[in-house]
């Protein structure tokens, strides 16, 4: 069975391949016929839209998608409108755009990957239950009734049913919590670095960015763009590359923390299902024997 790749990743590689597409001479809006097909992509073909509307229809295909992969759409878009606007080279802001989604998708992988235990072993302790009842009637006694027909089993159906709720809740939200918050770290000195290499002053630059900051929805522009930009008017060196230096830092920093939190996942996990499932094998599977087991033996006497 192929497994159907992250949706980080599939635009990391829209990306990665419209750069090479781009630094080979291809025209910006052709690149797009060129590419795998994908709900955008498509979107932005049959478009037929020119170069500077094409990041507008990447902004509207990507308002139902989930909220990472539109984040990750949005990215995209707001460089594209800021390279055409200011009629800056795209390619390399895209390749290192690519390289930021490959980094945040290998960190969902690794949340699939520390999950998978944890969620094998939970899927099997919540067969045992079933097992226990089947292997009590299997000796003859009757667990099923002592379950589902006495107050002691409705009871226990409750504290059980509850505890394997509470379980899967609590997995729902560690999991959540591990996924990376942020599609694009970084973006904003991508997009000011792109804003300044097409000629113009910081001032107009500046301004092209909160424009695309408020179009695409994206985060504040933080404080560490302004610092670079006052470093560069300081020691009199182009905010480019010091921008790009910005970016790759707070990608390392994303990628780091997205590592930590899925290595930290595993052991969490462990939580619910030791405090949640494992007693609800023992209230479900192990109770209801042991009760049947003991009506039967009194009965005998």
């Amino acid at each position: 069975m192929t497994r159907r790749p992250a949706p980080l990743a599939v635009v990391a590689s829209v990306a990665q391949r419209l750069a090479v597409l781009l630094a080979a001479g291809v025209a910006p809006v052709s690149a797009w016929g060129y590419l795998e097909p994908s709900p955008v992509v498509a979107r932005v073909v049959s478009s037929r839209a020119d170069a500077p509307h094409v990041a507008e229809v990447i902004l509207d295909a990507s308002r139902s998608l989930p909220a990472l992969e539109a984040g990750g759409w949005r990215g995209l878009a707001a460089a594209w409108s800021v390279a055409t606007e200011v009629g800056a080279p795209l390619a390399p802001s895209l390749r290192d755009y690519a390289g930021s989604l490959r980094s945040l998708a290998q960190a969902q992988r690794d949340v699939e990957v520390a999950l998978a235990a944890p969620v094998a072993t939970a899927r099997m302790v919540m067969v045992l239950p079933a097992i226990g009842v089947l292997f009590g009637m299997a000796l003859g006694f009757d667990t099923a009734r002592t379950l589902f027909a006495t107050p002691l089993g409705w009871a226990c159906l409750v504290v059980g049913g509850g505890l394997i709720a509470l379980a899967t809740r609590w997995n729902r939200r560690l999991v959540r919590a591990a996924q990376p918050s942020e599609a694009a770290p970084g973006i904003e000195c991508d997009l000011m670095a792109i804003a300044v290499s097409g000629g113009g002053s910081l001032d107009s630059a500046r301004a092209v960015l909160d424009e695309a900051v408020a179009l695409f929805l994206l985060p504040a522009v933080p404080a560490r763009v302004e610092g670079v930009l006052d470093l560069s008017r300081r020691a009199g060196v182009p905010a480019a590359e010091l921008l790009r230096g910005e970016a790759d830092e707070a990608r390392r920093s994303a990628r780091a923390a997205a590592q930590e939190k899925a290595a930290a996942l595993s052991v969490r996990l462990m939580l619910p299902l030791g405090l949640c499932i494992l007693p609800a094998f023992m209230v479900l599977g192990v109770l209801p024997l042991l009760v049947a087991v003991i009506s039967s033996t009194v009965a005998t006497f």
